[in-house]
């Protein structure tokens, strides 16, 4: 029986998630406070770890309840920043750690998605990440930082998360009495050649990375809908209905 194991959220788009025990989904599909902040310079261009390696070094933990964040780069000091309301401080540190001029951008509704027409919660299972672990001999948490999903399934075989779309389009899966549709494999960008701590390229991830993918696609995932195989999860986008309901760990997931 396939089990949601975990629940996590990237409140600052490109910094760490927080495991989250339940969240609820919001507009446009996506879970409450994934993506909620983006950092961009002064042209309003965004800064993530595809353009810039050290945001990958920059350490955050979260009090959501408090509105919080502490952040922490390299061997410096951790400060404590509030993540709504006035961002002068908080911008102010990045800018300096970042090198650049840094504006913190909110968006209550829905955040900032990785894919704007799948913008519901990324999903993976346990069993594909400690695969992909064996791959590069890294270890599973290694795996889930580089992949950065926001739900995790247990007890189910790796790729398992392939079955969540079709030969021609999305299907319907359920996690708990939440209805969801997956809608195609995730394409991955450069964040997971690297070491999710200390941004050092892994040599060859990508090229190993899709050779492997090829090698083991199951027979369930369509193979059409795979103009390469650097990809790995599932996105989503949950229909209208199912905003304003919860998800929890521990909630069976049923296609």
């Amino acid at each position: 029986m396939a089990l949601l194991e975990s629940i996590t959220v990237y409140p600052i788009k490109s910094l760490d998630g927080i495991s989250l025990p339940e969240c609820p989904i919001i507009s446009r599909g996506a879970l409450a406070w994934d993506r909620r902040l983006a950092i961009t310079n002064q042209s309003g261009e965004l800064l993530n770890g595809k353009h810039d390696p050290a945001i990958q070094r920059v350490r955050a933990t979260y009090d959501l309840a408090n509105e919080s964040v502490t952040l922490s780069f390299e061997d410096g000091s951790p400060r404590t920043f509030g993540i709504l309301g006035d961002r002068s401080d908080l911008e102010k540190w990045l800018g300096e750690v970042l090198n650049d001029q840094i504006i913190v951008y909110e968006n209550p509704e829905g955040g900032f998605p990785d894919d704007p027409e799948s913008s519901g919660p990324t999903i993976l299972s346990i069993a594909t990440l400690e695969q992909v672990a064996k791959w590069f001999d890294i270890s599973t948490a290694e795996a889930a930082r580089r992949f950065r999903a926001n739900l995790i399934v247990s007890d189910v075989a790796p790729f398992w998360e392939d079955q969540l779309y079709g030969e021609s389009g999305p299907k319907a899966f359920r996690i708990g009495d939440v209805n969801f549709v997956g809608t195609n494999p995730c394409q991955r960008c450069v964040v997971p050649t690297r070491d999710s701590i200390t941004g050092a390229v892994t040599p060859r991830f990508a090229k190993e990375f899709q050779t492997k993918r090829e090698e083991t696609l199951p027979g369930w995932a369509p193979r059409s809908r795979f103009d390469h195989f650097y990809r790995l999860a599932v996105n989503t986008l949950p229909p209208e209905e199912s905003i304003g309901k919860t998800i929890r760990v521990g909630d069976v997931v049923t296609i």
